[in-house]
């Protein structure tokens, strides 16, 4: 359990440090990875669960950063 805490910790503080030189689009794939991630843990429970969330919330977030993007 500690060691997906401090994994998760380490995976938010790389994307908040790397949001500065980003676009929405970036940002939006590394953050829905990282969500997505810890809802497939969450949800499943296995490693497969962990990737397959972050495939999907990197898609997702990629999405919604691109719109955001579009909308500027």
């Amino acid at each position: 359990m500690k060691t997906r805490t401090y994994v998760l910790a380490a995976a938010t503080a790389a994307v908040l440090a790397l949001s500065g030189c980003a676009n929405n689009a970036q940002l939006g794939t590394g953050a829905g990875a990282v969500a997505g991630g810890v809802v497939g843990d969450a949800v499943f429970g296995s490693t497969l669960g962990v990737v397959g969330g972050a495939a999907a919330g990197a898609l997702l977030g990629n999405e919604v950063g691109k719109r955001s993007d579009q909308r500027r």
